[in-house]
């Protein structure tokens, strides 16, 4: 049986952290150990060496004391293979940008549903990327290519290229399937090939590779 998916979070509202708490209760495949309401507190947690560091992070940005900018740093440091994903008010760019240039595997918005949230976490512990739709176009802006292009890569087959497309719109995995009406694991298979083709690790770099090398043309 595959190991659950376990999570952190850390959050100062407790009301919020009651939201993801009951939201993470009734997936089978996910286990919230910690709560925090700071970044110290779950910094302390990631240096004890008897504790289990978890999969993913879920990351306040707006902390007491410590900002969760702040503490990304340090959570790659304790742990480097555990993905965090911001879940924020701010859709600020600069926001956006440096919690992914930080090392955050993905950014969503408060007001993103439940079922965003969940797929998120599958998608992002599963080696993929997620970003809200509404701040999708910021990263792209923040990408855009101003140097000459670069070699093409290997090309992307049809399909790889709707697939990226979808990514670059900002869509999660399982919209992704009913979009273009594919299974899930589909999607997986050809986000895991644009990775490999593209020598990149995640969403916001492929998008960015895509602008450089001509396969998306450029922004006006």
């Amino acid at each position: 049986m595959k190991n659950k998916i376990s999570i952190i979070l850390i959050e100062d509202h407790p009301e919020y952290r009651e939201v993801i708490h009951l939201a993470l209760e009734d997936e089978a495949d996910m286990k919230l150990t910690h709560q925090f309401g700071s970044s110290e507190r779950a910094l302390s947690m990631f240096q004890d060496p008897t504790t289990p560091l978890p999969d993913i992070v879920l990351l306040d940005l707006n902390l007491p004391d410590m900002s969760g900018l702040e503490a990304i740093p340090w959570l790659k440091k304790y742990s480097p293979i555990t993905k965090i994903i911001i879940l924020s008010q701010s859709d600020q760019e600069a926001d956006v940008v440096q919690a992914i240039e930080c090392g955050a595997s993905g950014y969503l918005l408060k007001s993103s549903s439940v079922e965003q949230i969940v797929e998120s976490i599958r998608f992002v512990a599963d080696g993929g990327a997620s970003l809200d739709p509404n701040v999708a176009n910021f990263i792209l802006k923040s990408m855009r290519a101003h140097t000459p292009k670069e070699e093409a890569p290997n090309a992307l087959s049809q399909r790889e290229l709707e697939t990226l497309i979808c990514i670059a719109d900002g869509l999660l995995k399982k919209q992704i399937a009913d979009k273009l009406g594919i299974s899930i694991n589909t999607v997986a298979k050809h986000i895991v090939h644009i990775y490999d083709k593209l020598n990149v690790q995640n969403a916001p770099a492929a998008i960015d590779q895509a602008y450089k090398t001509g396969i998306f043309p450029p922004q006006k």
